[in-house]
C-alpha cells in the first residue's frame, strides 16, 4: 500500500486541455494522456472524482452571443459539451482498465447516471473514478463552481485545478507578461481581493467555506498527480 497524502481528490480539467493541437473538438492524444495520469494515482488507491469543462466544443457566453442566444440557453449547450467530453474520457479510462462512471446534473439516462450524492460517494468507495458532467445543472454557473460544489458534496480532501500550460497562480498573466511572478502559496481571501483570474470567486468562496484546499498546477507536466499524492510541492497551494 502506498501512503498517499490525500485519500479522496476532485480533479478539475478544462475543456481546452482536450484540444491538443486542434482549434476545435477532441484530440485523442491529450485524452489518453489525461487518462494515464488519472490511472497513475488510481492504482495507488486514491479515490478520484473528475469535473471536465466544455470549452473545446462550446463556450457559453462567447458562443451564445455570436448565435444570438440568451446566456441561459448558451450555458445549457455548454453543459451538453461537458457530457460529450466526459463520455470520451470515460472510454479512454475503460480502455486502460480503470473502472469509471459518468454522472450528469442533467438527466440523460441513456448516456450516464443521474447525479445522486450518496451514489457518487459509494462509487468512489468501491474504487471507481467518477466523472461529473453537466456542470451544476443550472445556467449562470461555471464548471469551476461545479467543481467546488462537487468537492464539497463528496467531502474531497483537496481540489486539483489542472491548467493548460500554466504551472500555478501568477500575479499577472504569464502568457502576456514574461515578468509575472509565480505565487507558491496564497489564501482564498487574497485571490478574491486581488481579483486574480485563476478561478471564479464563487468557487473560491465555496472552497473557503468548506475548508477545501486548492492546488493549481500544469497538467502538461506529466507526473504531477503522483507528486501531489506524495506530498511534494507542485504549482500553487491555496488555503
Amino acid at each position: 500500500m502506498v501512503d498517499n497524502k490525500y485519500k479522496r481528490v476532485l480533479l478539475k480539467i478544462s475543456g481546452e486541455a482536450l484540444l491538443g493541437e486542434q482549434q476545435f473538438g477532441i484530440d485523442p492524444k491529450p485524452v489518453e494522456m489525461i487518462a494515464d495520469e488519472i490511472r497513475s494515482i488510481y492504482e495507488r488507491g486514491v479515490e478520484i472524482a473528475v469535473v471536465v469543462g466544455g470549452g473545446n466544443i462550446f463556450r457559453g457566453m462567447k458562443n451564445s452571443a455570436k448565435l444570438g442566444m440568451d446566456q441561459a440557453s448558451g450555458d445549457y449547450v455548454g453543459m451538453l459539451a461537458t457530457v460529450m467530453n466526459a463520455v470520451c474520457l470515460q472510454c479512454a479510462l475503460k480502455k486502460i482498465e480503470v473502472e469509471c462512471r459518468v454522472m450528469t446534473a442533467i438527466s440523460m439516462n441513456q448516456i450516464a447516471e443521474p447525479y445522486v450524492r450518496h451514489r457518487a460517494i459509494r462509487h468512489l468507495e468501491k474504487g471507481r473514478v467518477v466523472i461529473f458532467a453537466g456542470g451544476t445543472g443550472n445556467p449562470f454557473f461555471t464548471t469551476d463552481t461545479a467543481s467546488a460544489l462537487r468537492a464539497s458534496e463528496i467531502n474531497a480532501e483537496v481540489m486539483l485545478m489542472a491548467k493548460n500550460g500554466v504551472d500555478g497562480i501568477y500575479d499577472d498573466d504569464p502568457k502576456v507578461n514574461p515578468n509575472a511572478h509565480k505565487i507558491e502559496k496564497i489564501s482564498y481571501a487574497d485571490i478574491i481581493k486581488r481579483d486574480l483570474k485563476i478561478m471564479d470567486t464563487s468557487a473560491c468562496a465555496l472552497c473557503k467555506q468548506n475548508n477545501i484546499p486548492i492546488i493549481v498546477f500544469d497538467f502538461k507536466a506529466q507526473g504531477s498527480l503522483v507528486k501531489i499524492s506524495d506530498g511534494k510541492t507542485v504549482g500553487t497551494y491555496v488555503s
